[in-house]
């Protein structure tokens, strides 16, 4: 579970709540991953503090900042399999307040948008659609295409067809190319 420097801001000045949020720091009751933001530890078996995945903090951040939040390029491509690169530099869309988060060696941006790029009704649509829009027009191989139809095989055609709708025109195309040909 995350912990928020800001959702103890009833309770004392700025100061104050990061000065006892640093002494629980290094009294080991919590981890720091990046600034404002913490963690009750959970150990492995050797005693390794499991650190929660990227959707799991983007969740918390999401439900913290009553906000939308959609992943684009490199982390689209490896949650759909079309790559196998692990990025290290995420970029999430947002109608939340635009920043960056450092926790570790990982840069996760969070960047103003508009709210067509959040209407989508489909996390796997959302995830076709800017995992095509970072390999470009015209440049996805038939493999690819083939593992984004695979993984759009479990939606339903209504909601695919709301999704290409709001896509760019030639993401679309291939989006309800899929819809027509789909058995």
């Amino acid at each position: 579970m995350l912990i928020f420097a800001k959702d103890f801001a009833l309770l004392g000045t700025d100061y104050a709540i990061r000065h006892s949020l640093s002494r629980l720091c290094k009294d080991g009751a919590i981890v720091r991953l990046s600034p404002g933001i913490y963690l009750y530890p959970k150990l492995d078996g050797d005693g390794e503090v499991i650190l929660p995945t990227v959707n799991e903090i983007m969740a918390q951040i999401m439900r913290r900042d009553k906000a939308k939040i959609v992943p684009t390029g490199l982390y689209a491509l490896n949650a759909l399999g079309l790559s196998t690169q692990v990025p290290m530099r995420l970029v999430f869309l947002t109608d939340g307040a635009a920043r960056v988060l450092k926790i570790g060696k990982l840069q996760i941006k969070l960047q103003k948008t508009v709210a067509k790029n959040l209407s989508y009704r489909s996390d796997v649509c959302c995830l076709a659609v800017f995992a095509l829009k970072e390999i470009g027009k015209g440049k996805a191989t038939e493999e690819e295409l083939q593992k984004i139809y695979i993984a759009l095989s479990h939606e339903n055609s209504d909601i695919i067809t709301h999704d290409a709708l709001l896509a760019p025109n030639w993401i679309s195309t291939i989006l309800l190319h899929y819809l027509r040909t789909r058995k």
